[in-house]
């Protein structure tokens, strides 16, 4: 039996399916978050998990598979891919960010843009047979537009309106309150993750408060100009993934052609692995 593998992996997940070589899926398995930069150990133990899932649903074995394709979170970190691959034991491995394989999966082979906007954000262009990645930074360094930037900036702005350096509104005394004052929310944010900011962004999404309208420009007007960047006067079609996505897609309906994604991440890994054969 002669397989092909592909694995995607982010920070609340690790899918993994098996195909034969014309691409028909025989097994699949689910296993735990799969950041490869943030806690490589877990990582690989999460994708073992995943894959020896997928192997047994198709009845196969780890010497089956020909070539592996996984698209992981962190994969941007230096020396993250290299040393996962050196673990693996099949005679072809292609390591990438789980934005190349997002990408392919949701655009197949046509051209095309992808924002994937959940608790942080990433976006990536598909031309031709090549899939360039662009931000991915993560949360100190970028993430513009996800739900974590929405949450910082919630209570970044909670505070400022505090020291009267922007109008007070009833979204900004709702959030002191409930964090406790200038204190809490300074606790908050030294023990917080990207997810636990990211808990806030429905409040801004949903709301016509003065400030949550103006948290919610600034984001879009951060995302527009990475999107204006990556069109170029090009007219690519967009899809917006993530949970934030159809939000930043309704907003957008006019501005570019948006589409559907015609698959998933782990539809991309599998025919990136497909490619290779």
């Amino acid at each position: 039996m002669q397989l092909i593998l592909g694995v995607d992996g982010g920070g609340t997940g690790c899918r993994a399916a098996v195909a034969d070589l014309s691409g028909h899926v025989l097994g699949r398995g689910e296993a735990g978050a799969a950041n490869i930069a943030s806690d490589p150990d877990g990582a690989a133990g999460n994708i073992r998990v995943a894959v020896e899932k997928a192997l047994e649903q198709a009845g196969a074995t780890q010497t089956d598979v020909k070539r592996a394709t996984l698209g992981l979170a962190g994969a941007n970190l230096p020396g993250a891919p290299e040393r996962l691959a050196e673990t693996l034991p099949y005679p072809q491995v292609e390591i990438v960010t789980d934005a190349i394989t997002a990408a392919r999966g949701a655009l197949g082979d046509k051209d095309g843009i992808v924002a994937a906007i959940g608790t942080g954000s990433v976006f990536a262009v598909q031309r031709g047979e090549t899939i360039q990645q662009y931000g991915g930074y993560g949360f100190l360094l970028g993430d513009e537009g996800s739900g974590a930037s929405l949450g910082r900036a919630l209570l970044s702005r909670s505070l400022r309106a505090l020291d009267g350096v922007v109008q007070m509104t009833p979204l900004l005394k709702a959030t002191l309150h409930r964090m406790g004052g200038p204190g809490g929310i300074v606790a908050f944010a030294f023990a917080a993750q990207p997810a636990d900011f990211a808990a806030l962004a429905p409040e801004i999404t949903a709301s016509d408060d003065p400030a949550a309208k103006a948290i919610m420009a600034a984001a879009m007007q951060d995302v527009a100009a990475l999107l204006d960047r990556l069109q170029a006067g090009t007219g690519l079609p967009v899809v917006f993934l993530g949970g934030l996505g159809p939000t930043y897609g309704h907003r957008f309906q006019t501005r570019w052609p948006i589409i559907r994604a015609i698959g998933t991440g782990l539809d991309g890994a599998l025919q990136l692995a497909a490619r290779g054969i």
